[in-house]
């Protein structure tokens, strides 16, 4: 018959457990990806009850093998099972864990498991909301404190007290049912020790243990919602603001590619029809694309198309050339990104030149770094307009902003440029593969 110290450690050792046992669950991606879900399939209802049942039975054998009673579990996880899942998850997690004293001969012990889950089930329907349940704390104490001491007798605070009440309920019928079948038909915690007999504080540690063991890993699960919650807001607002800079360039492209098809409609209609023509190409493709990345490949043909655009503009005046390593062709970049550059580079550092220029083009990979150079020998860019070059117009800015929000520190950008001699631009961003782009990609932007 254990002591009094014995019994209180058992019930410390035991909130220990229930505190650690939910900590390792929610590392476990399908028990967190479940945990998220507050509408689930009867499919999913079936397999949340199936694992959290197994879990905790998995205490009771420990309890049933070794006699060590603070292994068990059984009446806090069904009823935390029916409180996340309702009826069918619950009721299904206390048959399970119900199992195994069912056959070491506590037949008691099935029934009110599975009752037990039942109930869970019923509370979760009185929520005002689902996140009602998450709310629900071990420190029952504050429960019972705003309840008196700020009056909230609301919807939320009447839940949070019929759950306490409940978790006292529970651990009570159990102890009563205890009482009338015997240690023998159902496994309970309880002071029984006769010298010296059990004091009133030792009754309210059992069942402050049972709340414990109910709201620790709502508690702890809740926490780990939040957080993954919350990284979903972050990911949500970067996907958001890179949206909003790529709208920003095309107006800007197309903008800029009109006023050139207005400038030729009257001195040479043939090349005004062949520009409008390329622009509804490059427009249909882009009403395509709804990827943050694209292989190096793509953005190129998606640059030809522009470049042609130019060169019917500027006839044998613009030159292109092009020093691409096949490595890098398949390597991810953010999309639209040369073209922006590209286009300053004709706009402002070429148009002015009477002869004309060449933009040399160069991508290349090594270390794990994708490197782009854009290079012209233009009019350049002034010494005294460099200091706020990334706040002059959309192109260059806009193109920093992304890489920005894409690789936060993990990438460079640099402008250099003599005036009358020309400018070029490199970037350097991590290598990143199509084999690992859906991965790479969200990960990337994560850590942005």
């Amino acid at each position: 018959m254990p002591t009094e110290q014995q019994f209180l450690v058992s019930l410390l050792v035991k909130v220990g457990m229930v505190a650690a046992l939910a900590s390792i669950l929610v590392r476990w991606n399908p028990v967190k990806r479940m945990l998220l879900r507050e509408e689930r399939t009867l499919e999913q209802r079936l397999k949340f009850g199936l694992w959290l049942g197994t879990i905790f039975a998995f205490g009771v054998v420990v309890r049933i093998l070794a006699g060590y009673q603070a292994a068990d579990l059984s009446l806090e996880g069904a009823l935390v099972a029916g409180l996340l899942g309702g009826y069918v998850t619950g009721s299904l997690a206390g048959l399970v864990v119900g199992l195994p004293g069912f056959f070491n001969q506590e037949y008691v012990t099935l029934p009110l498991l599975v009752g037990v889950g039942a109930v869970g089930g019923f509370l979760r329907d009185l929520a005002p909301s689902p996140e009602e349940v998450w709310r629900f704390s071990p420190s029952f104490d504050l429960t019972f404190y705003r309840w008196f001491r700020y009056r909230r007798r609301g919807p939320s605070g009447a839940f949070q007290m019929l759950l306490l009440f409940a978790c006292v309920s529970m651990e009570f019928l159990r102890d009563l049912l205890g009482h009338i079948f015997g240690p023998a038909k159902l496994f309970y915690l309880y002071p029984r020790w006769q010298d010296p007999p059990p004091a009133a504080g030792d009754y309210i540690a059992l069942y402050v243990t049972t709340v414990a063991c109910v709201a620790l890993p709502l508690k702890v699960w809740n926490n780990t919602r939040n957080e993954v919650k919350l990284e979903e807001q972050q990911r949500l607002l970067i996907q958001a603001k890179l949206d909003a800079l790529t709208r920003q360039i095309n107006p800007h492209f197309l903008f800029n590619t009109l006023n050139s098809v207005a400038s030729l409609i009257r001195s040479d209609q043939e090349k005004a029809r062949l520009l409008v023509f390329k622009l509804s190409t490059i427009l249909r493709r882009l009403l395509r694309k709804h990827d943050t990345f694209s292989p190096l490949r793509d953005e190129l043909e998606l640059m030809e198309d522009y470049l042609s655009i130019e060169v019917v503009r500027f006839g044998d005046k613009l030159r292109i050339v092009k020093q691409i390593e096949e490595p890098a062709l398949e390597a991810l970049i953010p999309s639209m990104l040369l073209q922006p550059i590209l286009e300053n580079s004709i706009r402002h550092g070429l148009s002015g030149k009477v002869e004309g220029g060449t933009i040399t083009l160069r991508a290349g990979c090594a270390d794990g770094l994708l490197r782009l150079t854009i290079e012209d020998d233009g009019v350049g860019i002034p010494a005294e307009r460099m200091g706020d070059i990334y706040e002059r117009g959309i192109g260059v800015s806009n193109v920093r902003e992304r890489l920005n929000v894409l690789f936060g520190e993990q990438y460079r950008m640099s402008i250099d440029s003599q005036a009358g001699r020309g400018t070029r631009v490199e970037i350097q961003i991590p290598e990143l593969r199509d084999t690992l782009y859906a991965a790479s990609g969200e990960a990337v932007a994560a850590r942005a």
